[in-house]
């Protein structure tokens, strides 16, 4: 059976994200605008995608969206949310609060 080569400029397994922020970052979303948030967590431009997991190799990718309507919403920075992109109260967790920004959990 053939398979597709391996890309040689990623990782096999994707490194894990990192946590940028311990709290969210309240942005207004524009009805119809599509997004793409940093779920890598290397991103300079939190919460949103600065191509960080690119040049780092990280094999991650951005989560992108569109917003339905026009509101501020709490985006997560933690990097740990069960609801991508919004934030869902994760990084009160005491596991997020105790981890170094820009590590893993």
């Amino acid at each position: 059976s053939s398979s597709l080569p391996q890309a040689r400029w990623f990782p096999k397994t994707p490194a894990k994200s990192v946590v940028a922020l311990k709290t969210p970052i309240r942005v207004e979303l524009v009805a119809g605008k599509t997004y793409r948030w940093c779920v890598c967590g290397r991103s300079k431009k939190q919460p949103f995608c600065d191509g960080s997991h690119f040049f780092k190799r990280t094999g991650l990718s951005p989560l992108k969206f569109k917003a339905q309507e026009t509101r501020m919403v709490a985006l997560c920075t933690c990097k740990a949310t069960q609801k991508p992109p919004y934030c869902d109260g994760t990084h009160k967790s005491e596991q997020v609060q105790k981890a170094e920004l820009g590590s893993p959990l």
